[in-house]
This record gives C-alpha cells, sequence and structure tokens, in this order.
C-alpha cells in the first residue's frame, strides 16, 4: 500500500483499531443523516437500549421525499410523511440538530454539509446515502454507509472499513469554453468504467481540478461512486480555505489559522507513491453527454455514439439493450437528440454557480414549447442566494418551473417524476432505468448549462453553439 496520500494520513488519523476481521475501525469526524436510510438504524438502537454516542457529531436534513412544490404539512404522500414524522421524533429524542424545512438550512445533505461549514478538510465523514464522496472535495475521507454502519455509528462514533487502494486521476491543461467538471467526471468514468474504480479511492488533481470551484471539484467527487471507487477527494488548497473562511461551523480568527495549518498538513506529500495513476487531456474535452443507461456510456457531443460489437466482449449486451431502451442508434450523435423534460438539479449540480451557468445559458431565451424544465436548487440557503441574484426571474422568465429545495426528479421519490417514456436532460448523477420514476423514462445525464442548452432547443444541443458559451465555465 502506498504512504504519504491524503487518504493515508486521514486514515491513520483516525484509526481506532485493527478488527478480527481484518477491517479498521475508524472514528467518525461527521455523520450526515436523512429521512431515507435511517429510520432502521434508530429502530435498532432502541431494540437494544443505546442511545446515540455523539449527537454533537451528527446532523440531520430531510431531502429525498420532501416536496418541491407543495410543502405544508402533512404532506400529500403518507409514506413521505410518515418518513418525516419518524426523522423528527428520532433526532428530536436523540437530540440532533435537524435542518427541517422551517429553519432556512435544509436542502440535500450533500449541499447542506458543505454550505454550513460542516465538511472540512482531514475529516472522516459518513452518511447512508452513496454520494456521500461529495465531501471528499475538501481533503474529506468521505463514504457512503449501510443502515447497520449506520447504527454502528450512532451508537458507538465509529465504522469497521477495509483501507483501499488510491489511484491519482490527473487532469491536465485547461478547460475549454462550455466545458466543466461534469464532463471531466463522464469523461473519467467513460475512460474507467463503472467498476473500474472497485478497490480504490480516487484522488483527483492536476491543473484542471486545481483551476475548479469548490462547487466543480464536489462534482467529480459525487460521482466518484458512479466509476466504482469507494471515495474521491481533491488535496485542500487556498480554494478550499477560502470557501470555509467564515462559515457557520468553521472556527474564526487564531483558530481559523491553526486548522488551516492542521488542513495543509494532511495534504498528499510531494513524493507520495500511488497504486495507479490515471492521465486525462482536459484541453481535449468536450460537453460529454450519456447515450446509454449507465453513466460509463457517455459520449462527446459531437463524438458518434459507439457500436457494441466495436467495445469490449463484456459490455456489448449491455451496450444493446442501452440503445434500444433509448432508441440510440451507433454513428450517430446526441446532438439533435429530442428531449421532453429539463431538470436543473441534484446533489451533483444544484449549487449557486451551478444554476448561475445555467442561467447564463437562459438569460433572454426561452424553453421549448414541448419541454417541461425545473430548476430544483440544492438548499434553502441556495434558492435565497440564487433569489437575491435575480437567477429565479431569469429562469421562471424563460419558462421554467421555480422549485424547493430536495433530491426531486434525481431519484423521483417524490411527485417529480418523468411520465412514460419520456426523455430527460438531467444535471444528476444516474441515468439507469427506472431512475427518474419511469421504467420507460430515458435520462441524459450532462452540465447544467447543457440542460439549460437542451431545454431552449427542444433537444441535445452542443452549448458552445450558444453565444452565452463564453460565460460557462468550470
Amino acid at each position: 500500500m502506498s504512504e504519504g496520500t491524503l487518504y493515508d494520513h486521514v486514515w491513520d488519523r483516525h484509526a481506532v483499531t485493527e478488527l478480527p476481521t481484518g477491517q479498521t475501525q475508524l472514528f467518525v469526524g461527521l455523520h450526515l443523516v436523512h429521512e431515507v436510510t435511517s429510520p432502521q438504524a434508530f429502530g435498532m438502537l432502541k431494540k437494544r437500549g443505546l442511545t446515540v454516542a455523539y449527537p454533537e457529531r451528527t446532523h440531520a436534513t430531510v431531502d429525498h421525499i420532501v416536496p418541491t412544490a407543495d410543502q405544508s404539512r402533512p404532506y400529500s404522500d403518507d409514506a413521505a410523511e410518515e418518513m418525516m414524522s419518524e426523522l423528527e421524533a428520532n433526532v428530536g429524542e436523540a437530540g440532533i440538530e435537524f435542518d427541517d424545512p422551517t429553519t432556512g438550512r435544509q436542502g440535500i445533505v450533500h449541499v447542506v454539509g458543505p454550505e454550513q461549514g460542516l465538511t472540512q478538510p482531514g475529516m472522516t465523514i459518513v452518511c447512508g446515502d452513496s454520494h456521500t464522496a461529495t465531501h471528499g472535495a475538501f481533503g474529506a475521507l468521505a463514504f457512503g454507509i449501510g443502515t447497520s454502519q449506520i447504527r454502528d455509528v450512532l451508537a458507538t462514533g465509529c465504522v469497521a472499513m477495509e483501507k483501499q487502494r488510491v489511484r491519482r486521476i490527473e487532469v491536465t491543461g485547461e478547460l475549454g469554453p462550455g466545458v466543466t467538471a461534469k464532463d471531466v467526471i463522464l469523461t473519467v468514468i467513460r475512460k474507467l468504467g463503472t467498476d473500474g474504480g472497485v478497490g480504490y479511492v480516487y484522488e483527483y488533481g492536476g491543473e484542471a481540478v486545481e483551476a475548479m470551484d469548490m462547487a466543480g471539484r464536489m462534482s467529480i467527487c459525487n460521482m466518484s461512486i458512479e466509476g466504482g471507487a469507494r471515495a474521491g477527494y481533491v488535496n485542500p488548497d487556498e480554494t478550499t480555505y477560502e470557501y470555509l473562511r467564515g462559515r457557520d461551523a468553521v472556527p474564526a480568527g487564531d483558530e481559523f489559522d491553526e486548522l488551516r495549518a492542521y488542513w495543509g498538513s494532511i495534504r498528499s506529500d510531494a513524493d507520495a507513491e500511488y497504486d495507479d495513476v490515471v492521465t486525462i487531456d482536459g484541453d481535449s474535452l468536450e460537453p460529454t453527454v450519456t447515450w446509454g443507461t449507465t453513466p460509463g456510456q457517455g459520449v462527446g457531443v459531437s463524438e458518434p455514439i459507439p457500436a457494441p460489437e466495436d467495445l469490449p466482449a463484456d459490455k456489448q449486451d449491455t451496450a444493446r439493450s442501452a440503445q434500444a431502451h433509448m432508441n440510440v442508434e451507433s454513428g450517430d450523435t446526441m446532438a439533435g437528440y429530442p428531449i421532453d423534460v429539463a431538470f436543473l438539479g441534484s446533489c451533483t449540480n444544484a449549487r449557486l454557480p451551478d444554476l448561475r451557468a445555467a442561467a447564463d445559458v437562459v438569460r433572454g431565451r426561452e424553453v421549448h414549447d414541448d419541454v417541461r424544465a425545473m430548476v430544483v436548487p440544492g438548499s434553502q440557503r441556495v434558492k435565497a442566494a440564487a433569489e437575491a441574484e435575480g437567477l429565479d426571474e431569469v429562469f421562471t422568465d424563460a419558462g421554467f418551473d421555480w422549485r424547493n429545495a430536495g433530491c426531486s426528479m434525481c431519484l423521483g421519490m417524490n411527485e417529480d417524476q418523468l411520465v412514460g417514456d419520456e426523455r430527460c436532460a438531467s444535471s444528476s448523477n444516474r441515468n439507469f432505468v427506472g431512475r427518474q420514476g419511469s421504467k420507460d423514462g430515458r435520462t441524459v445525464l450532462m452540465s447544467p448549462p447543457m440542460v439549460a442548452a437542451a431545454a431552449v432547443e427542444g433537444e441535445v444541443t452542443d452549448v458552445r453553439e450558444l453565444d452565452a458559451v463564453s460565460e460557462v465555465r468550470a
């Protein structure tokens, strides 16, 4: 195993003991909780007469089932109301801080953690959600965990894990106009595969990553799990520190300076050894979209869809099924693929910079007559900040539906779902069959600016062809 990476530094600082299973018992610095995966874990604690060991290190929000239109209680969906009520009772009894919709802080769990400064470099962070890797953008080790592990963390403040190998993904050069962090991570997954990261954590670096703002870094780390990696991270730097300065949970003054020194100390050493290194030429990238039913089935917007017989043997049948479901053909490009729905949202791409980039494309244009389009901010704070800048008016003037914060159509656990075989241009992270609420629905993943371009044109469109492209960067 390599030594000297951030992964090593943070792992070693949080290792409590080696377990008989060969796993390491890791102390958890932050446990994020939401309404879908926690009820059973709290129930297990009650059956055993246990309490939450570190409520001050636990933070809850509601995101998956919360309505994004009418949020009056009780919710119209009985299951959603039941989950919400159970979460309220569990966190209230345990003394866990809860960002419910009345606080002005509610939002997607992987948006509220960073924006409140709960997420910090050098931390171990867990949540019962696969996209917890998002928090690695800050130089944290962040892992999605299952229900039994949630129980263990609630009861002990620790989690049992196996140490992984580290793959360095070096993104060189400079991203061109219209090319974003979403295009980078879709390219990584396309190149390495949806299972290429199994057994690894991904360390992202290189000039293109270092030039990204925190929203971009969160996007690439967020989708590490789609490439099979256990986690993804970026070494903290001045961009990280300035983002965190002044956040709710971040100390000020001398204490901030002390923290900053620590944050710098856990960066990967200059001579760190990696188990694998992959280089991506950032200069060569173009806006990337998916043509199939996994995030690994992606292609540059001007590139032809591959023929199944040209792919590795173990991917050919999947490709044929995906092409049939999406109604696409080899040799065609995705440019011109008609869409019915445009969704701007999710823990991948619903932060303020994402909305700004999409608004730059939408401004002065109108949503195509055949498209229903919605914007779902990642949190109530993102929504308020966007409204303060007038972004809500840009979107609503164009014909978008401006909604409240939540996971929404990323997974369709509330009323925001595809209908029948609708085709959706989506800024989310998964395009599996049925992911957005309809088994016949078709999802095309892309960046927020590309979603905006598709919304106004009524089809997948190279955003670089629109005159707002000069404003659209990672």
